[in-house]
């Protein structure tokens, strides 16, 4: 038997969990957005049978609520160390190591507690996380509204005064997208606008990735982005972070949409339904290079920087993971987490594994054990070695059996072999960190 707390802390609810016996080492993890007043996930852990495996293993979990729901970065890098600092005084002490691990929002929290508490830390495991950081995310996001805005029906994108604002706006970006996908001129435009945030065209986990020169079924699935849950976030949550930021913390000042087109991994399939519908795609080019841009608020750019941006030091090992096909939080956000790393000259402590799947976080239990133990033996070791060849975290992935190789599709779980794949992303696309802001 083991040892369960959950109790309502300084700020934030939190639980910790510690088996008999207990290995020694504690696992910290950091849930993803929530829009409502609590999460939706298990604080101490994400899926049932990954908690289940580490607690059998002899791993302590732990885990906060934050303080606030949405944008947590504030609360949740505060709230977690408290945690951790709660844990220190229980009976069991201080654990021998701890290993930070998160999704989503949850996996920019944990590459943010790395970076600003690596005394606290033995190793790090952010998967599907925002680790392009705050300005750059939303910059990018703001590209893909603004040919949409510039190029189909007007609505507002930044400066919301109320959540009835936002709600305002998104219906008619929402109606704006019906519009579009009627016909196959709007349907290139909406290929456009998810180009300028590199949006994937497949969607839905377990199912195949359409073939590279299928554009149309690329288009379909970009729209299924588009209505959900991205545009969720464009408005709801760009509004909440408004208000905490105090103003729009996003900015297209100087951008050069063309120069953006060319380097995004979308760029042959909006060439090509611009091609099939008739369209000029320089003259919708040059429009969006004419159209009014957006300033930013120097002061909410400044917490948006804080709540967080990458400085590239690593202190200890740092394992990320991502699916292919996750539009919510792009793959590409690996390339520019990578990039910011390899000019502080930590590359060696960071290693990142993909799995080739569409969905955002669509990991299978099996997937995110292997990952786990992966970073676990170069904590032991000191060495990566081989341990992240996808043959190899397959294999390993496989052996855990048929109960753990599964994903959700909707409300079932499907059975899903391991996905691990060689695979390099491209370049994020506006890139924002601690060298020297976008570029």
């Amino acid at each position: 038997m083991g040892t369960t707390t959950e109790a309502s802390g300084l700020t934030a609810q939190y639980k910790i969990e510690v088996p008999d016996p207990w290995n020694g080492t504690l696992v910290l993890y950091s849930h993803g957005y929530s829009f409502g007043p609590s999460p939706a996930t298990d604080v101490a852990a994400d899926d049932p049978a990954t908690k289940a495996w580490l607690l059998g293993h002899g791993y302590a979990l732990a885990g906060s609520a934050y303080a606030t729901s949405g944008w947590a970065l504030q609360q949740a890098l505060e709230d977690q160390i408290a945690v951790l600092d709660t844990f220190n005084k229980t009976t069991f002490g201080t654990p021998k190591r701890t290993i930070a691990w998160g999704h989503s929002l949850g996996g920019m929290i944990t590459a943010g507690l790395v970076q600003l508490h690596p005394e606290r830390f033995s190793g790090a495991l952010p998967m599907c996380g925002v680790v392009a950081g705050g300005p750059g995310v939303w910059n990018q996001g703001l590209d893909s509204e603004f040919a949409l805005t510039t190029l189909q029906a007007p609505f507002k994108m930044v400066n919301f005064t109320s959540f009835g604002d936002a709600a305002n706006n998104f219906n008619l970006a929402s109606a704006a997208l019906v519009a579009a996908q009627k016909n196959p001129e709007g349907r290139a435009r909406i290929a456009l606008s998810a180009a300028l945030a590199d949006v994937p065209g497949w969607f839905k986990p377990g199912s195949a990735e359409p073939a590279a020169n299928d554009y149309a079924a690329q288009e379909v699935n970009q729209l299924a982005w588009d209505n959900n849950p991205d545009f969720l976030f464009a408005f709801f949550g760009r509004a909440e972070l408004e208000a905490r930021a105090g103003g729009n913390f996003s900015w297209n000042t100087g951008v050069d949409y063309r120069v953006q087109l060319s380097h995004s991994v979308d760029r042959a399939e909006v060439q090509a339904l611009y091609a099939a519908a008739g369209l000029d795609l320089n003259t919708d080019l040059d429009k969006l290079n004419a159209a009014p841009r957006i300033a930013a608020n120097p002061s909410a750019v400044a917490y948006l920087t804080k709540y967080i941006t990458y400085t590239g030091e690593l202190n200890m090992p740092v394992l990320t993971m991502h699916t292919t096909g996750d539009g919510l939080v792009e793959v590409t956000d690996e390339n520019a987490y990578a990039s910011v790393v390899r000019s502080a000259g930590d590359n060696s402590m960071l290693r990142q594994v993909f799995v080739h799947r569409a969905g955002h976080c669509a990991f299978t239990p099996a997937e995110t054990i292997t990952a786990f133990k992966t970073l676990v033996h170069r904590i032991d070791t000191g060495r990566w070695e081989d341990s992240t060849d996808p043959s190899a975290m397959n294999a390993n992935a496989a052996s855990l059996g048929s109960s753990f190789n599964v994903i959700a599709v909707g409300t079932q779980l499907v059975p899903a072999g391991p996905g691990f794949l060689n695979f390099y992303p491209d370049r994020f696309l506006r890139m924002f960190d601690a060298r020297n802001g976008d570029d």
